[in-house]
This record gives C-alpha cells, structure tokens and sequence, in this order.
C-alpha cells in the first residue's frame, strides 16, 4: 500500500491522502511514513473503513472524520493550497513521458498497480481543470 498513497496539500499545510485499502492497512503501514515523512503534518484516510492516522510532527494518533456523502472532488479543491493543481500536472506529465510506448505491457503494469487503486493515483486521474 505504501506505492498507492498520493499526498495533497492543503491551504493550511498539511498534506493529505486518501487510500482504500482491500484491508484495514493503516497500523501496519504507519511507521513508514513517520519515518519518511516525519518533517510535515500528514493525514492518511482509509474511505472504506471511516477513519485515518494524523501525524503532528511529534505523534501519530487515529482519527475519524464523518462525511454526510463521499468528500466531493469540489469540496476538495476548495481546501487544496492554490498551488497543488499545478504539482499534480507535473507528476502526471513526468508519469507520462518516463513512460516507453513501445515497451508498454499493460497486464504487467495492472498486476503490479491494480486498478482498484486508480481512482486515487494522480497520475491516473484525468486532468479535468485544462485550460
């Protein structure tokens, strides 16, 4: 799980991820990103199980956070730092042009990054803001 987590930041500086997970992966996967990520505030939410792990800079502890619906990709926006979009074009223009087209082999790349995680890679979300 650890390749499928994709951080966003938010205006007040914290990043963000959301992940769902087939099983409840949060506490095994905890350490590793305390400790590769331990110079910023981090939130990673498991959508199917209704909670997440916060790291204060100091801490990690669980949290659980109600949604009336699924977190809307506007909602989203709205609290992503002004900057992000651009971030997130960047990775996806390096996913693509890293990528070898006569070397694709797409039942590979679907075994080792399922589709089931797509929805919450960057660089598999279509850029929807062109302009």
């Amino acid at each position: 799980m650890k390749a499928f987590v994709r951080f966003k930041l938010t205006k007040d500086g914290l990043y963000y991820a959301i992940i769902e997970p087939d099983c409840d992966v949060l506490p095994l996967i905890e350490q590793h990103f305390k400790n590769r990520y331990a110079d910023q505030r981090w939130l990673i939410y498991d959508s199917k199980r209704k909670y997440g792990i916060y790291y204060d800079l100091e801490n990690v502890s669980t949290v659980e956070m109600q949604f009336e619906s699924n977190p809307s990709s506007s909602f989203l926006a709205e609290i992503n730092d002004e900057n992000e979009e651009f971030f997130e074009n960047l990775w996806r223009n390096y996913f693509k042009s890293v990528n070898i087209e006569s070397r694709k082999n797409t039942k590979l790349h679907i075994k080792h990054m399922p589709k089931r995680y797509w929805k919450n890679l960057t660089e598999k979300i279509p850029n929807l803001n062109k302009r």
